[in-house]
Formats: C-alpha cells, sequence, structure tokens
C-alpha cells in the first residue's frame, strides 16, 4: 500500500496557466487546483516562454533566464493551457513556439477564448493543440485534460534513456513492498512451515533483509 500510495503522490501534474486577464487567471488557477493539479500561472507568452527557459526565437534553452527564479527553472511541466487573444504574442504564437521547440514539443497544449471563431479553433488544432475551451471555462473542461496528461506523460517515459530510471524506481518500489510482505508473514505464522523454502520468500533473511 505504501508503495501505491508514492506512486499515486508522483502521478500529481504541473499546468503552466497563461492569461493576460487577472480575472481569467485566477479562476483557471482555481479549477486546477480543484482538479488537484500543480498549477503555475503567468500573464504573457514571453513570459511563459522565459518559465521554460526558451530564450526568444533560440528552440535551446536559456541557462539564466532573467526573471525567472533558479527554483522555477527546473520545475517539470506537464501542460500549458493559455488563451488566445494577448498583446504581444498570441496563444497561437506561443503553441507553434512550443510545437517548433525539440525540448517541449510533446507538450500538450490547450486554448482557451471568449470568441468561438471556427477558423481560429481549426488554426489551433491543426497545429498541434489538445483542446480549445471557450471561455468561461467551466470544471467540465479542466475534467477533459487528464488524457492528454496521461498521454504526454507516457511519451515522456518512451524517450530513449527515461525508460530505464522508470524501471529502477518500480523495482525499488516492489522490493520494499516484498520485504514489508515477508516481515508480515513471518510474525503471522513464525511455526506454520520455513517461509524460507519458497521462492518468493529465499530473496530475505529471518529479519525480512534481502539477502546479498
Amino acid at each position: 500500500m505504501a508503495a501505491l500510495a508514492t506512486v499515486a503522490t508522483e502521478t500529481q501534474f504541473h499546468v503552466l496557466a497563461v492569461d493576460d486577464s487577472l480575472i481569467d487567471r485566477k479562476l483557471i488557477e482555481r479549477l486546477l487546483k480543484t482538479s488537484s493539479y500543480q498549477v503555475t500561472a503567468v500573464d504573457s507568452g514571453s513570459k511563459a516562454l522565459e518559465f521554460l527557459g526558451l530564450n526568444g526565437d533560440d528552440e535551446h534553452r536559456d541557462s539564466n533566464p532573467s526573471s525567472v527564479s533558479p527554483d522555477h527553472q527546473h520545475m517539470e511541466i506537464n501542460m500549458i493551457i493559455t488563451d488566445y487573444c494577448m498583446p504581444g504574442m498570441t496563444g497561437y504564437d506561443l503553441l507553434k513556439k512550443i510545437k517548433e521547440s525539440k525540448h517541449f514539443k510533446d507538450i500538450p497544449v490547450v486554448i482557451m477564448s471568449s470568441e468561438n471563431v471556427p477558423s481560429r479553433i481549426n488554426r489551433c488544432l491543426e497545429e498541434g493543440a489538445e483542446e480549445f475551451f471557450l471561455k468561461p471555462v467551466q470544471l467540465s473542461d479542466v475534467n477533459k485534460l487528464r488524457p492528454h496528461l496521461t498521454k504526454g506523460r507516457c511519451r515522456e517515459e518512451d524517450q530513449p534513456g527515461n525508460t530505464g530510471k522508470v524501471w529502477e524506481k518500480l523495482s525499488t518500489l516492489l522490493a520494499e513492498q516484498d520485504q514489508d510482505t515477508t516481515r508480515a508473514w513471518k510474525w503471522c505464522y513464525p511455526n506454520s512451515f520455513p517461509v524460507s523454502n519458497l521462492p518468493f520468500f529465499n530473496r530475505f533473511d529471518n529479519t525480512g533483509s534481502k539477502k546479498i
């Protein structure tokens, strides 16, 4: 059970919310937090790129963004949800920057807008947006995000170099769970039969510690 609880904790998703309207930004932030997402909110596309460590038109990470704290530079982002109409850089422009980036192209992007313009919606979806929500965003809209987040995380874990880390973490959790099970069995049934004869328990000594 401890292992399952650890896995559940680690599946919390971090969403970057982008909107120049303070009211709309606070609304989407509250809805996301209500759905147990971790949220970082910024008020422009340029600040979103800065938060991600993208330097203007350069797709490489900027090693020292001017106004992003060091802690933020290392925070993993699992999804970006952005307003369409923003001064300077629109949500569509931000979407294109993300999809052109070598590092962030697989991050799911969702667009929001208060205007129902079919050509605008189709353009965003064709560029790679996962969803297009009409404002005001509802909790029912937020409930549609998790499948995209799960798909995005699976793509990330399938990347070369990440598979080994996933299996290493899983093996560690299973080993800890096996050790707890062995100790409980030996405590409850000390005289039933020598559990060390069972292949499952033969990996541990009488204290429940794994044999070398």
